[in-house]
C-alpha cells in the first residue's frame, strides 16, 4: 500500500507492517523503525515543552522478526532541569532494543562567545533535484535529495533526508520522530565504502540541542574510524536554518556485503 505507516496498533501494542522490513534479513525489521517507535513511545509517555531531548541512545542486541511488538518505559529520574527515561522494545515477548534517554530543560543560555565549526554550505532541499527512484529511499521507506557523494563512493558525503509515511498509522510524525528515524542512517552513510556496506550497527547515539523545524534533516559524514571489525561511524545533523546535532553508531563487520548505489551513478 503507497505510504503505508510502519506501524499500527494492536491493543496496547504494535504489528509492523511489511515496510518495516530491514535490509538484512527479509524476515526481520529495519534499525530505524526500531529506533522510531522507541522515540515515539517516549515522547508520548514522557515529553513536556518546557524540555529538548538532548539525546537518545538506542542499544539493538537481537533482529526483531515480524510478531506482535510491545514497548516498556521506565522513569529513572524526573528532575526539576533533567529527565533521564529508559524504554525496551519487545518483539514475541523478547527484549531485542532498549534506550536510554535525556530531556533537558529549556533555558536562557550563558552571556559570551563560544567557538563553534563553522555550518554547511549546502543548497536547501528546495534547490537539491530529486535522485533517481532506484536510489530514493530503499524501497520508498524515505525520500532523499543527495547533495554531494554517495554510499556507495570512497568520500565526502552530504544529503538530504525526509520522511515519506507515518511511523505509527493515524499519528502525525513529530520533528523529534522525523529525527529519530533518520540517525540510524549515520551507519551506512558513514561506514558504507567503494565496496559496499560490510558493517550492521548495533547501537546508535542521537544529539540534538533543537529540534528540526521543517521535514528536511540534512546529514554530513563527519567521520569512519575502524579497527578489528569494528566501526564508528559518525554524522553533523542540520536543518534548513543550520546544526542542530549529531547521530553516531558503532558497528560490527559483516562477511556479505550490502551493494548500495551511488548518489551519482545515473550523472555519469
Amino acid at each position: 500500500m503507497e505510504n503505508e505507516a510502519f506501524f499500527k496498533r494492536d491493543g496496547g501494542g504494535y504489528v509492523a507492517n511489511p515496510i518495516s522490513r530491514g535490509p538484512w534479513n527479509p524476515q526481520s525489521l529495519h534499525g530505524r523503525v526500531i529506533i522510531g517507535l522507541l522515540a515515539f513511545e517516549l515522547e508520548q509517555r514522557h515529553a513536556d515543552p518546557d524540555f529538548i531531548p538532548a539525546r537518545l541512545t538506542v542499544d539493538m542486541y537481537r533482529l526483531p522478526d515480524f510478531s506482535p511488538i510491545e514497548v516498556a518505559t521506565r522513569v529513572v529520574r524526573d528532575g526539576n532541569r533533567i529527565k533521564v527515561i529508559d524504554a525496551e522494545f519487545f518483539s514475541g515477548g523478547v527484549s531485542v532494543a532498549r534506550s536510554t534517554s535525556q530531556f533537558l530543560r529549556r533555558t536562557a543560555p550563558p552571556a559570551g562567545n563560544v567557538w563553534t565549526r563553522p555550518t554547511w554550505d549546502a543548497p536547501p532541499p528546495a534547490d537539491v533535484p530529486d535522485p533517481p527512484p532506484r536510489q530514493n529511499g530503499l524501497g520508498g521507506m524515505w525520500a532523499m535529495k543527495p547533495i554531494s557523494g554517495g554510499v556507495g563512493t570512497a568520500g565526502p558525503r552530504r544529503t538530504w533526508m525526509s520522511e515519506v509515511r507515518e511511523l505509527v498509522a493515524g499519528t502525525p510524525l513529530t520533528p523529534f520522530m522525523r529525527v529519530a528515524l533518520c540517525a540510524d542512517f549515520a551507519s551506512p552513510f558513514a561506514n558504507a565504502g567503494d565496496q559496499g556496506l560490510g558493517y550492521i550497527n548495533s547501537d546508535v547515539t542521537l544529539y540534538i540541542n533543537r529540534l528540526p523545524v521543517q521535514e528536511w534533516v540534512g546529514l554530513e559524514v563527519a567521520d569512519h574510524q575502524a579497527a578489528d571489525g569494528v566501526a564508528i561511524g559518525e554524522c553533523f545533523l542540520y536543518d534548513v536554518e543550520g546544526p542542530i546535532g549529531s547521530a553516531t553508531c558503532a558497528a560490527l563487520a559483516q562477511q556479505r556485503r550490502m551493494q548500495l548505489p551511488p548518489a551519482d551513478a545515473d550523472k555519469a
